[in-house]
């Protein structure tokens, strides 16, 4: 049996890193896209190893539309097959709301967050192998459930990508399975204070945060969920259950 091969977009660092670490304890083999050329984070490292996955890494622009038409015909040359996985994790952040809002502005975040998604998607499907059915995951945001004025650029291409899963379902039907996870405040970063953390934590109806292990395990369990496509798995700690008002960083401050 052919070993299974996942590309994992934003692979090697953060969540990616997570999800791309616990699909090579799936027994996947690995191309691992990145912007540009970096050491993986040590859960990555310390998996490859136990696991002894193999894996090639992938430079790429997904701002540059070229750059994406050419990735997924990349892994196939490095592999020799198309990838039977792809995660969608790489994304852009920024700051802002709506009356800073610009058309480059959005125009980059769409870029990146939508239509690099739904691209590599695209190819993924047309480049598929005879019996193959690949699966695809986004990876989306809690705050689609309920949308907050922060980062107006950024939600807006989540909410968008969160929609496009659901409509790619429907339009490759038989041909691949598309689902998305939707992450909570997963790695804070420095513009949150420890005690700040603590109270988000407290403010879930679980009372916890999500931890990347637990995403990369929605992702797993999509990948092989051969009845499921369209859905959505919120691992939030139960934030999209009510309306947050605000993104988290603008919660739970001193």
């Amino acid at each position: 049996m052919t070993q299974r091969l996942a590309l994992v977009t934003g692979g090697l660092h953060r969540v990616g890193a997570a999800i791309a670490a616990r699909l090579a304890r799936e027994g996947y083999a690995l191309a691992l896209h990145k912007h540009s050329l970096a050491e993986p984070d040590a859960v990555l490292v310390e998996a490859l190893a136990e696991t002894g996955a193999g894996n090639r890494h992938f430079t790429a622009d997904l701002s540059d539309p070229a750059a994406v038409d050419a990735l997924v015909p990349q892994v196939i040359d490095a592999f020799g097959r198309a990838p039977d996985l792809l995660v969608n994790n790489a994304a852009l952040f920024a700051e802002g709301e709506w009356q800073g809002l610009t058309q480059p502005g959005l125009a980059a975040m769409m870029q990146l967050n939508l239509h690099a998604p739904v691209m590599l998607a695209k190819a993924l499907v047309a480049h598929a192998g005879e019996g193959q059915r690949p699966a695809i995951v986004n990876i989306v945001d809690q705050r689609v459930a309920h949308p907050v004025p922060d980062q107006i650029a950024y939600s807006l291409s989540k909410s968008a990508l969160w929609q496009a899963t659901a409509t790619l379902a429907v339009a490759f039907g038989g041909a691949a399975r598309v689902n998305a996870v939707a992450p909570g405040l997963t790695i804070p970063t420095d513009d949150y204070s420890e005690a700040q953390v603590e109270r988000l934590a407290a403010l879930m109806p679980l009372g916890a945060l999500p931890t990347p292990a637990q995403i990369a395990d929605a992702v797993a369990w999509l990948a092989r969920a051969e009845a499921v496509t369209g859905q959505t798995i919120f691992v939030d700690g139960g934030a999209h259950l009510a309306p947050m008002g605000r993104d988290f960083v603008r919660l739970g401050r001193d």
